[in-house]
């Protein structure tokens, strides 16, 4: 039962993070599909205010080594987890349950159809923006960075706390 309490708790606040994050689209431009990348970054308006990849893999990576140490804490202290072996399985599980969601409500039900997130100037592209599959591709990217996440997480709880 603590697994779907703690898997819908981490599908809330991974919501209210993409939810805050989407209030400035250009900010993420490089979740959206490339083509409609490239458009953005050829339109004037936009010109300015386009993160540079540099930036965005920066931001990642640290996400990624806060996400590593929050879920190890969890992990620990509310699981009562010490092993790697336990540590990661139920963080990688976690993940899972977080990525799915990811892909399926906020990006293929929510994303894909919602006007807020269609930049002036792209409004022509809508068949890139239900392009389902590039979200169904990030999935699996996340579960392949899942895999260096959960293990660190695991180290943590095994030599750290």
């Amino acid at each position: 039962m603590i697994i779907v309490i703690e898997g819908i708790v981490l599908c809330a606040a991974f919501t209210a993070t993409v939810y805050a994050m989407s209030r400035n689209p250009i900010k993420t431009l490089y979740n959206y599909p490339p083509k409609i990348q490239e458009r953005v970054k050829s339109l004037e308006e936009y010109k300015d205010q386009i993160p540079t990849r540099k930036n965005k893999l920066a931001a990642k990576g640290v996400a990624m080594l806060v996400f590593a140490f929050l879920l190890s804490m969890i992990l620990r202290y509310i699981n009562g987890y010490t092993t790697f072996l336990e540590a990661f399985g139920l963080g990688f599980l976690l993940w899972t349950i977080v990525s799915l969601y990811d892909a399926i409500v906020l990006d293929i039900i929510w994303f894909c159809h919602d006007p807020h997130f269609v930049f002036k100037g792209t409004e022509d592209m809508v068949e890139e923006y239900h392009n389902y599959w590039f979200h169904i591709k990030g999935f699996f990217i996340g579960e392949g960075l899942a895999l260096v996440v959960c293990a660190l997480a695991g180290l943590v709880v095994q030599f750290v706390f």
